[in-house]
């Protein structure tokens, strides 16, 4: 199956993150441009989700969403794509599986913040997402020593590439995972849509 994806050339390195993006926010941005300087990536795709597994209630609809995060996401070098609805996925595993089949010739990294490193063990096949692609991750405020402590860093301690080699993540063999600090913002999509500043978070 054909799937349309951001144009890329062979052999680059793409950073994913994924998520509702229910809505996307400027943390979102600071994220992927601190992804693409630290970790040595080409791009930073964002991976907008139909749903999250993990959440018992539905995001504002897709193409709200996806709307929403071109319109914040002004760099040549970041993407976002439907590519989970395209491919008819639901969780990270497959999601992972079935990209890295459409584009073998593409270096993947997923990128994640420290509070989803404190609970990736609850993510369904959380294991397999490891051994597929390196991990990005970046701190957040307040979960710096959760995410350190957490299951799947201690399971992957071994696999651990220090801070001060973060460029060669997206060279690395998986399992493989770097925990850089970086400045960030603590804004959340929760709080914005609690505040009433985005039309998902009115809906039933």
């Amino acid at each position: 199956m054909r799937y349309v994806l951001p144009h890329i050339r062979a052999g680059q390195a793409v950073g994913l993150l994924g998520g509702s993006f229910d809505p996307p926010h400027a943390g979102h941005v600071h994220i992927s441009r601190e992804a693409l300087r630290r970790f040595g990536l080409d791009q930073v795709w964002w991976l907008v989700s139909p749903g999250n597994p993990l959440k018992a209630r539905g995001p504002a609809p897709l193409a709200e969403r996806m709307a929403a995060c071109r319109a914040i996401l002004d760099h040549p070098r970041m993407h976002v794509s439907d590519f989970e609805a395209q491919a008819g996925t639901r969780i990270t595993a497959e999601t992972l599986a079935v990209l890295q089949g459409a584009r073998p010739d593409l270096r993947f990294v997923w990128l994640m913040g420290a509070d989803n490193l404190a609970q990736l063990d609850q993510w369904q096949d959380w294991q397999e997402i490891v051994e597929r692609v390196p991990l990005g991750v970046l701190a957040r405020p307040g979960q710096r020593i959760s995410a350190r402590m957490s299951k799947a860093a201690r399971v992957y301690r071994f696999a651990r590439l220090k801070g001060a080699k973060s460029r060669l993540l997206a060279c690395a063999q998986a399992p493989a995972w770097c925990f850089v600090n970086v400045p960030m913002r603590g804004i959340s999509s929760t709080e914005l849509r609690a505040a009433g500043g985005w039309r998902g978070g009115s809906r039933n």
